[in-house]
């Protein structure tokens, strides 16, 4: 089951989020003060971030994080998949398919394009992207820290 975060929700997220930033899924581990920021921010309202929590046989298996922008380049509203954490016990029992499901079934009619970013060598999650349809985008990303 997918359902939206609320704030009884919020220690689970920081600590799922947490797992998620030290597992070899990510670059690097980024402080907790931002699991909090982002929790809050989709507390305040779903204008830029959206959590989901994951649930399977009734118990927390994972999250997804949702992020929104408009892109000329598309020509419309895009959807980022930000984050989708799937604690290790719960995988391979279709909850990825399940939470992209939602997602694109939410944004239907709204959204023109999903964009995610992932690992190159986090191949599980490469392939079940490609399964669902996700294709490569050949950009370099670039950032500047402020």
């Amino acid at each position: 089951m997918i359902r939206e975060f609320t704030e009884q929700d919020r220690k689970l997220y920081t600590e799922m989020a947490s797992e998620f930033y030290h597992s070899d899924a990510v670059l690097h581990p980024v402080p907790d003060e931002y699991f909090e920021k982002t929790a809050d921010e989709a507390l305040a309202s779903d204008a830029y971030a959206q959590i989901y929590i994951l649930e399977c046989d009734g118990e927390p298996a994972g999250y997804g994080l949702t992020a929104k922008t408009f892109s000329q380049e598309a020509g419309g509203y895009v959807i980022w998949l930000e984050e989708l954490y799937i604690r290790p016990s719960y995988r391979s029992r279709g909850l990825g398919s399940e939470f992209f499901a939602c997602v694109e079934n939410k944004y239907a009619g709204k959204a023109v394009r999903f964009r995610l970013e992932v690992e190159e060598d986090n191949t599980r999650a490469i392939a079940l992207y490609k399964r669902l349809g996700y294709e490569v985008l050949d950009y370099v990303q670039m950032i500047r820290e402020q």
